[in-house]
């Protein structure tokens, strides 16, 4: 018998509520029957709705079991057929080899990939492959195709690289039976076949002795349909369909089996292939005698604007060649089933987000009433269970979290990174600071190790290899008067840096090593793991392996020590990548602590299951349904010679889900405009709902104010979630410490601060707040400077009178101080390949214009340091500098020079005074006090602009130096005065046209705050 439950019911609740009915007075009827569901989770879904319908009551329920999962313990094979028939061909059902581990089946393929790749694959990328072959592998045998046609799918006038995938796809064919078979097992997929086969032939030969009923399968897999077909023939067999459309008329039904896109085309085949007319399709009721009741009689029936919703989705998912008939759909009551149907459309995914998980939340404020995320979409899903978080909400999320998010995951990948590293900053304080990390110590104490060692080592240039660079590296910080720590917080960083080198020590050994195998690298792994992970209370086994995810990620440790026995040996580098690409799959389900109301459906998990508010999510094209992704094995032509589906066909059960779901009670329909910062274009079949509603009623009154839950009003109940109650002005700070606080000093760079960015001068000098430098960093363009600086100034101190006469030598002097003065840096790629060529056209230029100079010069002074000291309000305030370079002139007279690698300030800035750095150098220079520098007239400012680029260099010259120098000085004397009075405060940026070009504090200026305006804000 063939029946079908609507979409506008709830298949499971129907599905139990018919068996209930059958089974009568009599507790033992219902046990009788064998029910085969689609997937674990539909025979879960069963038995609670069997729960839901008793009324709490206790049942004996019948057998449920997967029918797309076959094994001994979920199929059991032998409970479905007799005595007689538990052997087919001499050879016991229960006897089939097991299906080979997936762990196992990855790391085989992989290791024949590796041989046939001759050394062009590493373990890493052989790995990833064999994700993908493997799920090649299992297309081809669910569609049971034979390999022998492989040769033939490509053609001589076919890309070069199809020859290259040809060959590794012949591994499948010519050498992966012969390694199944040395293994005594069966791919899963072709072991689902054998024993769906085993049962068909079983059942075909002697009907069982017990009612039989296959309840939501559409028949995808070809050995399931076979199955469907011998399951609706027997005398107590029944096929209950899910969803079978009873509105299309005759002639649009007739397209579908050459359709794969649209939702009903698995049912067409699937009828098709059973030999049915749809009409011969009953809906399901059973009444206690067991026989198929009439249509439309079910005291359960859905809701008349349910089963127009029904029709309306129908209309508007019809082939294309249909869609001509939609006018003719006007005045069938259609619009009954837009009532508790919204469309939400969202500005980006975190409003989405906010506005899916309020909608959940409010099903909380009715009694008993359940709602449901459906979404294919992960990011929206793990958005959604966050955003439930504010209210301490945890929900059902069916997907699982990926073990390599795991906490144990994360921390296994994160231990692997640092050992292959050896301790580079990032991968160790990644390590160090994830909360499983405790080293043997309390973990505050740890932390504060781990933070201690991060300021002192880790923040700037990388230290050396291993734990014997960060050792050297703390040696060094002793000398460096810069320090910020204590000699004996150095020395006990010291002592715990050996206590992590020994706890990794077996693993950093391992890494050691030219090759190794994954046996002999994951037992090192676990035991550095177990050793870094122990605290001083609790063993590190017993922290790293607990809870869900601890046993997820000790399962799949202990499934691929089982697995790597024979792998071949790998490069301990490789190991982290390897070990993230098997780690692909792998995810960790909670048991319990999630909302019983609640729930995240992936479409797999939603198609037999309902929830009163379903929420479709994620409907942009892309998403649901999802791009067609091209076949890495197979172009969209050779598919169809070999005879796998095209992709189109997995856009038709997505299609099928979206058509299920819409039955709910009330639907809400949400997407977002715009991902990443681009535009998004909805779902087809949004666009094709409307199209259908404007054909009939020649508008689309999704979300407009007549609908219960409009979609603009839920976004602005999300919106207001994160709107401030009261609007704050804020303005920008000015704070006005005293002024035994304030600074009695400055350089000359630091007046031009004061001027330019009071109060980062604020944080800096009163605060005391010090910009940390980035992790691991690489050179920035202010060490590109002080490189260059560094260089020339070691060149004219070794070279104060004349250059060498030989331009090649005097060249080649000045590239040695160059090198002298980069450093390590010239390891850097980055630094070699653009900063080196760029010095090296900077020196040129540098010797051509030193030549210019060195004969009306009488001597040159470098890096030299001066001060000058001006009368304020509170007492005397020191103006120090250190020049560049102070050339005495010939005539007695002075030039001060400074070398720029970046911006020079413009004509503007010099004229109001916002670059006083060369005129206060020349003030402080008439009043003698530089070093070693006799007091003078200067009669040259120049900026010397380097920046190796074309042309390399170029002088930009100060007009009238001693005026500057004037203005400056009075300048800065009236600035003085004006910060010597306490009522003065330290604006932040108090002339925005004038700004510094960067500053380390905006972040505290609260810049951002207080700048915007109505618009931004």
């Amino acid at each position: 018998m063939l029946y079908s439950i609507p979409p506008e019911q709830s298949f499971v609740d129907a599905l139990a509520r018919g068996l209930l009915a059958r089974a009568g007075d009599d507790p033992l009827k219902l046990a009788e029957p064998l029910i085969l569901l689609p997937t674990r989770r539909a025979c879960r879904a069963l038995r609670e709705a069997f729960l839901r319908e008793a009324g709490g009551e206790a049942l004996i329920l019948p057998r449920m079991r997967p029918i797309g999962d076959v094994d001994e313990d979920e199929l059991a094979l032998g409970e479905g057929l007799t005595g007689e028939f538990s052997e087919v061909g001499g050879e016991s059902v229960l006897e089939l080899p097991p299906a080979v581990p997936e762990l196992r089946r990855r790391l085989l393929l992989a290791g024949k990939l590796m041989e046939q790749s001759e050394g062009a694959l590493n373990a890493e990328h052989a790995a990833w492959l064999a994700v993908e072959l493997a799920r090649f592998l299992d297309r081809v045998q669910t569609e049971r195709l034979p390999f022998e046609g492989l040769q033939d799918l490509v053609p001589e006038d076919y890309a070069e690289h199809w020859q290259t995938v040809l060959a590794f796809l012949s591994v499948l064919a010519e050498d992966w039976p012969a390694m199944l078979a040395t293994e005594g097992a069966l791919d899963p997929a072709a072991r689902r076949n054998a024993a769906l086969e085993a049962m068909t032939e079983a059942w075909r030969a002697e009907p069982p002795g017990h009612p039989v009923i296959a309840a939501g399968s559409t028949g995808s897999i070809p050995a399931t349909a076979d199955l469907l077909a011998v399951i609706a023939g027997l005398p107590d067999g029944a096929v209950v369909l899910p969803g079978l459309d009873r509105h299309l008329d005759d002639e649009a039904w007739s397209l579908l089996p050459d359709d794969p896109a649209h939702p009903q085309h698995g049912l067409a085949r699937l009828l098709e292939r059973l030999g049915a007319d749809r009409d011969a399709v009953e809906d399901w009721r059973m009444d206690e005698g067991g026989e198929g009741g009439e249509r439309g009689h079910d005291d359960h029936a859905a809701s008349p604007e349910r089963a127009a919703r029904s029709h309306l989705v129908s209309a508007a998912l019809a082939p294309a060649a249909a869609t001509d008939g939609w006018r003719a759909l006007a005045g069938q009551g259609l619009e009954a089933g837009l009532r508790n149907l919204v469309r939400l459309d969202a500005l980006n995914p975190r409003e989405e987000a906010a506005a899916v998980a309020l909608v959940m939340r409010e099903a909380l404020e009715t009694p008993g009433r359940t709602a449901a995320l459906v979404t294919p979409d992960r990011n929206l899903a793990r958005r959604v269970a966050a955003a439930l978080g504010r209210w301490g909400i945890e929900v059902d999320d069916s997907a699982g979290t990926p073990l390599g998010a795991s906490a144990p995951g994360a921390f296994l990948r994160l231990t692997a990174d640092l050992a292959a590293a050896s301790a580079a900053p990032v991968p160790l304080l990644a390590a160090l600071k994830h909360p499983l990390a405790a080293g043997g110590l309390a973990r505050p104490a740890f932390l504060a190790n781990a933070r201690a060692l991060e300021r002192a080592v880790l923040r700037g240039p990388r230290p050396g290899p291993g734990f014997d660079g960060l050792k050297a590296a703390l040696e060094h910080a002793k000398t460096d008067r810069y320090r910020t720590l204590k000699i004996s917080t150095l020395d006990a960083l010291m002592v715990w840096i050996d206590d992590l080198a020994e706890a990794l020590s077996p693993l950093t050994a391992a890494m050691a090593e030219r090759e190794a195998t994954l046996p002999q690298l994951m037992t090192a792994h676990v035991a550095a793991a177990e050793a870094l992970a122990a605290s001083d209370t609790e063993d590190g086994g017993a922290r790293l392996w607990a809870g869900d995810a601890g046993e997820a990620a000790a399962g799949f440790v202990s499934e691929l020590f089982q697995a790597a026995g024979d792998f071949e040996a790998v490069r301990p580098v490789e190991y982290p990548a390897l070990l993230a690409a098997l780690m692909t799959g792998r995810v960790v389900r909670p048991r319990y602590g999630a909302h019983p109301r609640l729930s995240i459906w992936g479409l797999l998990e939603a198609r037999l299951q309902r929830a009163d508010v379903m929420i479709l999510g994620g409907l942009n094209e892309g998403v649901w349904p999802p791009e067609a992704v091209a076949d890495p094995w197979m172009s969209r032509p050779m598919q169809a010679r070999f005879g796998l589906p095209l992709p189109e066909r997995r856009t038709g059960l997505t299609a099928h889900d979206f058509a299920q779901a819409m039955g709910a009670e009330t639907v809400i329909l949400t997407r977002a405009a715009r991902v990443e910062g681009a535009p998004t274009v909805p779902s087809r079949w949004l666009a094709r709902i409307g199209a259908v509603l404007h054909a009939v009623q020649g508008t689309d009154p999704l979300g407009d104010e007549a609908s219960p839950w409009p979609g603009s009003t839920i976004i602005d109940w999300a919106r207001a979630l994160d709107k401030p109650v009261e609007r704050v002005e804020v303005k920008p700070p000015a704070p006005k410490p005293p002024v035994d606080a304030r600074p009695r000093g400055l350089s000359v760079t630091q007046v031009e601060t004061l001027m330019r960015d009071p109060y980062a001068l604020y944080a800096q000098k009163v605060l005391r707040l010090k910009a940390l430098e980035p992790i691991d960093a690489d050179p920035s363009a202010a060490d590109r400077g002080q490189f260059i600086h560094l260089a020339l100034e070691a060149f004219v101190r070794d070279w104060p009178d004349a250059i060498p006469d030989d331009a090649g030598e005097a060249l080649e002097q000045l590239l040695k101080h160059g090198k002298a003065a980069f450093g390590p840096a010239l390891e850097h790629p980055g630094v070699w390949a653009f900063w080196w060529p760029r010095y090296e056209r900077v020196a040129a230029w540098f010797l051509e214009r030193e030549r210019e100079r060195r004969a009306a010069l009488a001597a040159s002074f470098v890096e030299v340091k001066g001060e000058h000291a001006i009368e304020g309000p509170a007492g005397p305030f020191v103006l120090n500098a250190t020049a560049d370079r102070i050339d005495k002139l010939a005539d007695g007279t002075l030039a001060i020079l400074d070398y720029k690698t970046g911006g020079v300030p413009s004509k503007k800035e010099l004229a109001a005074g916002f670059a006083p750095q060369l005129p206060l150098e020349a003030a402080i220079a008439q009043a003698g006090g530089f070093r070693d520098v006799p007091a003078g007239t200067v009669r040259e400012l120049a900026f010397w602009r380097m920046a190796g680029g074309d042309p390399p260099g170029e002088i930009k010259p100060v007009a009238d130096p001693e005026r500057h120098a004037q203005e400056a000085l009075a300048g800065l004397t009236d600035l003085v005065a004006r910060f010597d009075d306490p009522a003065t405060p330290y604006h932040a940026i108090p002339r925005p046209a004038y700004a510094p070009r960067y500053t380390d504090y905006a972040h505290l200026e609260r810049v951002a705050e207080w700048s915007a305006g109505e618009e931004e804000a």
